[in-house]
């Protein structure tokens, strides 16, 4: 390790690095070239140039080690009550945003222990403790932490349980749609020009797709989907799904998997309909189970979706909607295909189901 964990270099290296300035020394008492003894030395020239300054003012005795770096300002102790007050978030201390920037870490050291920091001290003071700039997830104001902790804990929560007694299939469904317009993904382009990827400015081709994450202990996951098509005409039907086709869906997957299965979903108003709660209370092997409310990070499909935007999707010029739906379902067949990708998606939850290693599927 070159850096200790107080900043720094490390007993030894400080020592490795006096032996290359007493080195450098010997060679400036030879009148060598400074490009010489850095490439030789394997420095910098710029250090050596320096290391020939102190040479030339104090003798070898310049080129001893002065000892360890200082201690930081802010203790291991101070930084725990800190890390406690950035917990908290920047609007509990009076920002707008929930951005915590160097300077505002500044200006709660200073409110805090009346320690004046550079902001190059206080990123050193963040790397060193294990903190990094990240982009935040995004999550609702109005979910319910206290509902979203018995998940979270508790594997699949009643689901979990009631799978296990039935001998049944954990599904966990969700839906998204996707247009002609592709997300972006990032791309390699000369510095100072932006790339550009020419879609179609406007086009109501659409496709919709409800897809399940299928697990059970000692069973290879699996991935069920079923597509939409939207229509061009309004007025001439129905473009999402009903609780018909989600109804349907469960059924496709209750054949293909050969076992009772507990429906996981969430709040969305067609999986609520009286008509998908009278099918559940007729049929035996069903079980619907409701994930809380505004908490999509819970659901493994998510994961499906991140996989096709940053995938086959990404910066991908559309011809038609056919060349659309040729796409999407050559990334969701090689979904299926990687049952290891369907169990990171659930592991990318938070959530664990016991699982035995899977293989990869070949067929399906």
């Amino acid at each position: 390790m070159r850096y200790a964990q107080g900043g720094g270099l490390t007993a030894e290296r400080r020592q490795f690095r006096e032996r290359i300035r007493y080195q450098a020394g010997e060679r400036f008492a030879r009148s060598e070239r400074t490009a010489v003894i850095a490439r030789d030395l394997r420095v910098s020239e710029r250090s050596v140039e320096r290391w020939r300054r102190a040479w030339q003012e104090g003798g070898m005795d310049a080129l001893a080690s002065t000892g360890p770096a200082k201690l930081p300002k802010v203790s291991d102790g101070q930084f725990a009550v800190l890390e406690a007050e950035l917990a908290l978030g920047p609007a509990e201390h009076g920002w707008e945003d929930q951005r915590w920037t160097l300077a505002r870490v500044r200006a709660l050291i200073a409110w805090k222990f009346g320690i004046d920091c550079s902001s190059a001290a206080v990123w050193r003071l963040l790397h060193r403790h294990g903190w990094s700039w990240q982009c935040p997830a995004r999550r609702a104001l109005e979910r319910d932490e206290h509902a979203v902790e018995p998940v979270e804990e508790g594997g699949v929560a009643a689901g979990g349980m009631t799978a296990a007694a039935l001998g049944a299939y954990i599904v966990i469904e969700d839906e998204a749609g996707f247009s002609m317009t592709p997300p972006r993904a990032r791309t390699w382009g000369r510095r100072g020009h932006t790339p550009v990827v020419r879609v179609r400015g406007r086009s109501w081709r659409r496709w919709s797709i409800a897809a399940m994450c299928c697990y059970k202990q000692g069973e290879t996951s699996r991935l069920i989907y079923r597509p939409r098509r939207h229509r061009k005409h309004k007025g001439k039907g129905r473009d999402s799904f009903s609780w018909r086709d989600y109804r349907d869906l469960a059924v496709r997957a209750h054949l293909q998997l050969k076992a009772p299965i507990v429906l996981v979903w969430d709040n969305l108003n067609t999986h609520l309909a009286i008509g998908m709660r009278q099918y559940a209370d007729e049929h035996d092997w069903l079980t619907i189970v409701q994930l809380p409310s505004y908490a999509p990070d819970l659901n493994p499909v998510e994961g499906v979706w991140s996989l096709l935007r940053r995938g086959p999707l990404a910066n991908t010029a559309f011809t038609d909607d056919e060349h659309l739906e040729r796409t999407l379902r050559r990334g969701l067949r090689h979904i299926q295909l990687r049952p290891d990708l369907i169990d990171g998606c659930l592991a990318g939850t938070g959530l664990h189901l016991i699982h035995h290693p899977t293989t990869i599927r070949r067929d399906q």
